[in-house]
């Protein structure tokens, strides 16, 4: 296992040919998804967890918190990816098991967003290894309202484009790009987490975010 990355923050949006070796390890066919990625390296491939990584699943904002934290005062982190409006990050297998017990025993614990983690037994579906072509931007994209029109019919159009616009898709926020990426066990993420929570309550004038304990399904 490679050492902790706190000397280089690795945010490559591509996964490299050795991360990719690295996802497709955890699958019990590694040659199979090698040859789908082979043809179409835009598509996401659902991978099973609990042999090469755990995942944990964050609210996007606290997930950010916990990155940044692990960043700036931390080791850093393995991949992290963003998906459905959440923040997944790749951490050692058994983590998923360790670490809802582990918050369980913080003071702090109940003040995060609950978490989705998955281990062994559950399945994750990873972002390609490169994002896909955005494609050119819809039409009228670049149309201004007319001077008449006002500013409400400019508001009424631009709420009708982003309820119009897709959803993002899946991308990675650190992409793997070695065999053997560094992952944060259960310990250092429950460090991370605390820590999120306890700056996210300051914020609030030290009101937790939830009042009652996180829940962990799977």
């Amino acid at each position: 296992m490679s050492r902790p990355p706190q000397d280089s923050l690795h945010t490559a949006a591509f996964v490299t040919p050795a991360g990719a070796d690295w996802l497709a390890s955890a699958s019990a066919s590694p040659r199979g998804v090698q040859a789908l990625w082979a043809q179409s390296p835009t598509a996401a491939v659902t991978l099973p967890c609990g042999t090469a990584f755990d995942v944990i699943s964050m609210d996007a904002l606290f997930g950010r918190q916990v990155v940044s934290r692990l960043w700036s005062d931390g080791p850093g982190t393995g991949p992290v990816a963003a998906q459905g409006g959440r923040v997944m990050l790749f951490a050692v297998p058994g983590a998923a098991q360790r670490l809802p017990a582990l918050l369980g025993w913080e003071e702090w614990g109940a003040a995060a967003p609950p978490l989705l983690c998955y281990g062994r037994g559950d399945a994750v579906t990873v972002p390609p290894l490169f994002p896909p072509d955005p494609g050119p931007p819809p039409p009228g994209a670049a149309e201004h309202a007319a001077p008449e029109s006002g500013a409400r019919e400019s508001g009424a159009r631009e709420s009708a484009a982003r309820e119009s616009a897709p959803a993002p898709s899946p991308r990675w926020l650190v992409a793997p790009d070695v065999r053997a990426p560094w992952l944060p066990g259960p310990e250092v993420l429950l460090w991370a987490c605390v820590r999120a929570a306890r700056a996210t309550g300051d914020n609030l004038g030290g009101t937790a975010v939830t009042s009652a304990p996180a829940m962990f399904p799977g």
